[in-house]
């Protein structure tokens, strides 16, 4: 037998033999008890805290080796004035407030943190170069550090504002920083933790950059360097010098072309010598541009589009206007060309042709259309016409018409092959049983829920096929996806589960889709009678439960699916088992 836990995490789902259920549980029990500091297990003396917490150094002929494990691993600094350049050193104090003043007994601090017992015993050690007494030791556990020999601080928090401070960890929000320079004076301490930042210019405002720069120029000749030659500091941390020696590949961030400005960025940061500001980037023989892609254009770092341009020059002559606009759209897509206006001025007046006969007086109605079917070609590869630089699309101006969106169209223009209308009529006993139990959920507006159970070569396809034809031959929308690429392209308008769904890469016990209730695709899941999912058992089961959940909240009801007539499909004999902490092998 097996038993399911669900872990406090999001998540966390562990098979376990339902022998050890019980044992888990009264270990779960136990210890949320002990969280929830039942008076049994509360610290109330003082007693009870030199229990499991000591400052002070043990003796040395009755515990030699915790002695020295103490003077090994829980002895701090020397800080302070024997060592004002100390790491814990902060505006000339010990940030962890040693050396600690002596107590004959624990008492509570007002910080949240006991003053435990360090008594004046007249014990001393030598480390690291300086004698040190009970003032510089470090709270230990005599249990932990005898058994694990290494650096373990052990706090006891007890107070309201020691118990705020490990909860604001959990409520703090995501990791983030601030990143400022400053000139050094050869006076101040460094501060290790002001030395750790990215040097990546988009995280520097403008106002730092030639201070950065000017930082630079102290060292080296800037106007000879790019720079990753300089993006390099020295080994006191506080000259940034010319890079030595060796060539260093990637030490700015990367960034796609597709990135925009942020590509051009870097690529002018790799290419020009000797910049002061954003401003010297932007400037080519002495204009100033006003973009980094046209700076980068000017200064002959883009390759020219005369490819691209000798590719719709070509389709101009054999391909309709519909096919050019498609041509187009891809080009803007895949091939990032340098001058995307240059190339729509050059070619506008071969695409519109189709709409010059609807609106023939009207050439802005002309542009809007061209535009608005270019987006349409655009949306289809999940970009938007407002993302490239060339004339906008008016919006308004088909808002009082009714339409269809672009996913609903190109379902309802799926055609349906006469050899899948016919296969209706060829479907073996057990295709046939099922194909009529599915349209009569359909036909009948029920939610439904089926998995096509069968191995390889038995027909599952054939019978999906006859499915999807019936129901468009009658004019509903009828979705055919799959979890494998490959497995699409053998069933009549079929997308892959993560496209159709917009299904996140990662997915959880609580994660949702990535379509929103206004969306074109959730407009297409209320208008769809039937879906089908080939290859289920190849997906995660929180990504069917993700589609789940989405499916739920797009169509308002609370049942599998929203209510929709599902067809899972697959084989489980054709998924490999899966062998517990095994390696990938």
């Amino acid at each position: 037998m097996a038993g399911e836990y669900r872990g406090d995490k999001v998540g966390q789902r562990v098979i376990l033999p339902a022998s050890f259920i019980g044992g888990l549980r009264d270990m779960r029990r136990r210890y949320m008890d002990a969280m929830a500091l039942v008076q049994r297990y509360k610290i109330t003396s003082a007693d009870q805290y030199d229990k499991f917490i000591s400052a002070e150094l043990p003796d040395e002929e009755e515990y030699p080796l915790l002695h020295d494990l103490v003077v090994k691993h829980m002895m701090h600094g020397p800080c302070g004035k024997h060592r004002p350049t100390n790491l814990c050193m902060t505006d000339g104090q010990c940030k962890n407030h040693y050396p600690r003043p002596f107590s004959n007994k624990l008492i509570q601090g007002k910080d949240g943190y006991p003053i435990y017992k360090r008594k004046n015993d007249g014990k001393i050690v030598n480390v690291r170069g300086m004698r040190m007494n009970n003032q510089w030791v470090v709270p230990y556990n005599p249990y932990l550090l005898t058994r694990y020999n290494c650096h373990i601080n052990v706090e006891s928090c007890s107070g309201v504002k020691a118990i705020k401070y490990l909860y604001k960890y959990i409520y703090k929000g995501h990791d983030r920083c601030t990143v400022y320079i400053e000139s050094d004076d050869g006076k101040k301490v460094v501060d290790e933790k002001s030395k750790i930042f990215k040097t990546h210019v988009g995280c520097l405002r403008q106002k730092h950059y030639g201070e950065f720069m000017n930082s630079i120029s102290v060292k080296c000749n800037i106007r000879s360097l790019t720079f990753n030659y300089i993006s390099r500091i020295d080994k006191q941390g506080k000259i940034w010098t010319k890079r030595k020696t060796r060539s260093v590949i990637g030490r700015i961030a990367t960034a796609n072309r597709r990135e925009g400005e942020r590509y051009y960025l870097r690529l002018l940061l790799n290419h020009v010598r000797g910049p002061l500001s954003f401003k010297d980037l932007l400037t080519v023989n002495g204009r100033e541009c006003e973009t980094f892609k046209e700076a980068a254009k000017e200064r002959g770092l883009l390759e020219s589009d005369n490819s691209i341009s000798e590719c719709l020059r070509e389709a101009v002559l054999f391909k309709m206007p519909s096919a050019l606009r498609n041509l187009f759209a891809t080009i803007l897509v895949h091939c990032n060309p340098t001058d995307i206006r240059k190339l729509w001025e050059t070619y506008y007046e071969d695409m519109p042709e189709d709409f010059r006969k609807i609106h023939d007086n009207s050439h802005v109605a002309q542009l809007q259309c061209t535009l608005k079917s270019i987006n349409y070609f655009l949306e289809s590869m999940g970009k938007k016409i407002d993302k490239y630089d060339f004339l906008k699309l008016d919006h308004g101006r088909d808002n009082g018409n009714v339409s269809e969106c672009r996913e609903i169209i190109e379902e309802r223009s799926i055609n349906v092959s006469p050899e899948d209308f016919d296969a209706q009529s060829k479907l073996n006993p057990e295709q046939e049983q099922a194909f009529k139990t599915i349209l009569e959920r359909v036909d009948s507006g029920r939610a439904g829920l089926f998995f096509v159970d069968g191995s390889g070569g038995t027909g599952k396809t054939f019978l999906y096929r006859a499915l999807l034809a019936n129901l468009r031959s009658r004019g509903m929308i009828a979705l055919a996806m799959a979890t494998s690429g490959v497995a699409t392209t053998i069933l009549p308008g079929g997308h892959t589960a993560h496209s159709r769904f917009d299904i996140p890469l990662q997915t959880t016990d609580t994660t949702i889709t990535n379509m929103s209730k206004q969306s074109d695709g959730a407009k297409l899941i209320r208008k769809s009678k039937l879906i089908i999912w080939d290859e289920a058992p190849m997906a995660n089961h929180q990504m069917i439960e993700t589609v789940d959940r989405s499916f739920r909240d797009i169509m308002d009801i609370n049942e599998p699916f929203g209510g929709k007539v599902m067809v899972f499909g697959g084989d489980f004999r054709q998924v490999l088992p899966i062998v517990p902490k095994s390696t990938r092998a």
